[in-house]
Order: structure tokens, then C-alpha cells, then sequence
């Protein structure tokens, strides 16, 4: 009896896991193989606004699929690329695209990194130069003169 008890909540447990793995499948019919082109193209180009760094291809989030069923919408609709980014572009702006426009908004992302490398080059060079100055020199006579009568009073 102890057995069977055991197989059953072995069995319980294993389906309590699987089950909620089987996620839903989104199934989108395209006229042609141009349209699930460009389906596919742009649900990779464009970013999820709820995932930090995922595609809309790779996110499960909610929002994500509703994305990918507005892109669905405006392929079937006619609409070309670029009116389909930009729609998304006026909706959720720059941050949507993995890759951003250059403007003046974008500036800063485009060339910050660029910006804080060669900061970083210019202070550790100024750092090297700035230690080369500080080369020890021959004390003078009266230099030395001076230091042999203080470590004298000290003994």
C-alpha cells in the first residue's frame, strides 16, 4: 500500500510539474513566405518593453505577444517595415529598437561608452606622466649636511 501511495504522489507531482510547462503557441497564417520573413525579421529587430534585453521572438511576457499580434496585424494590413518600427518607435520609443537611431537623445548611448574609455586613457596617462615627475634628486651639500645633523641628535 506504502508503494502505491508513493507512485501516485510521484506521479502527482511529476504531472504538477510538466503541465504548466505547456505554454501556448502563437500560430500566425501569413498569404506568403515574404510576410513570415518579415514577421520574424522584426519580432527579432525590436526589443520587449518588459524584458531588459530580449527580443520579441525570445520573450514570453504578455506585452511581447501582443506586439508580435499588432506586427501581425500591420504585415496583413500592408504596412512596410519601416511604418510598422515606427509605429512601435512613436509608441514605446527609442528603447524598442536594439538598434536606436542616432539623434540627441541617442547621443549619449551611442558615444558615452567611447566618451568614459578615453577619460579613462586620459587619466591613467596623466597618472604615468605625473609619477615620472617624482624621481628622487641628489640632495646638495648643505642637504645632506642638514640630514646627517638630525640623524645624529636622534641617536
Amino acid at each position: 500500500m506504502r508503494k502505491l501511495f508513493l507512485l501516485f504522489s510521484f506521479f502527482s507531482f511529476f504531472w504538477a510539474c510538466v503541465l504548466p510547462v505547456n505554454a501556448a503557441i502563437e500560430v500566425y497564417q501569413f498569404d506568403n513566405d515574404s510576410q513570415q520573413e518579415r514577421f520574424n525579421n522584426l519580432s527579432d529587430q525590436l526589443r520587449c518593453p518588459m524584458c531588459l534585453n530580449s527580443n520579441l521572438s525570445g520573450s514570453d511576457a504578455p506585452i511581447a505577444a501582443d506586439l508580435r499580434a499588432e506586427i501581425y496585424e500591420q504585415i496583413l494590413d500592408g504596412r512596410s517595415n519601416e511604418q510598422i518600427i515606427d509605429f512601435m518607435t512613436q509608441r514605446y520609443g527609442d528603447f524598442i529598437n536594439y538598434r536606436p537611431p542616432l539623434n540627441s537623445g541617442t547621443f549619449v548611448l551611442w558615444f558615452g561608452p567611447l566618451i568614459l574609455l578615453l577619460a579613462g586613457l586620459l587619466i591613467i596617462w596623466r597618472m604615468g606622466k605625473n609619477s615620472q615627475k617624482l624621481t628622487p634628486s641628489e640632495l646638495t651639500v648643505a642637504e645632506q649636511q642638514k640630514l646627517n645633523d638630525i640623524l645624529a641628535s636622534k641617536k
